[in-house]
């Protein structure tokens, strides 16, 4: 967690969590799909979703059954993307793509001070981390419980 920095949860049927989870149902990434939905003064403003490297329908199934290099080296959660075509990339995360939403709308100014909620994670990774500050977003909204139905898969 970057220094000044936390995550603050809210209800899954808060407004904009809500909005989150139907950006996440975009997602092309079968294993660990997220979405992510930017706000500022109470609008949306952009919206984001993560992807794999590949979008093959079958490369997508075998990434998800037995491919995942990652997984076969068992690399911690938000390391080595780099070396799984399969998963996404930090470039190719939600929160990533919710940022570039935005500022191909036109609308980058807005930015800074916005929140993001995010649907389908426990946590934020470096990159994103490091991505959101610089775009100036405030704060971070996980669902309640996102770490307990991350590891369960209830969503």
């Amino acid at each position: 967690m970057p220094e000044g920095r936390s995550i603050e949860h809210v209800p899954a049927d808060h407004p904009f969590m809500k909005l989150a989870f139907e950006a996440r149902k975009k997602s092309n990434d079968h294993l660990f799909p997220n979405g992510a939905v930017i706000v500022k003064d109470g609008e949306v403003i952009g919206q984001g979703f993560n992807k794999p490297g590949y979008s093959n329908k079958t490369l997508i199934k075998w990434h998800k059954s037995w491919m995942c290099i990652r997984r076969w080296i068992k690399a911690k959660t938000g390391t080595y993307y780099w070396i799984c075509p399969g998963c996404a990339s930090s470039r190719n995360h939600s929160e990533r793509r919710a940022i570039q939403n935005v500022k191909k709308a036109g609308k980058g100014d807005m930015l800074q001070g916005a929140d993001i909620y995010l649907a389908g994670h426990w946590w934020c990774c470096k990159p994103c981390w490091d991505a959101m500050i610089e775009a100036g977003i405030n704060r971070v909204y996980l669902v309640e419980n996102a770490k307990e139905s991350f590891e369960t898969r209830i969503w």
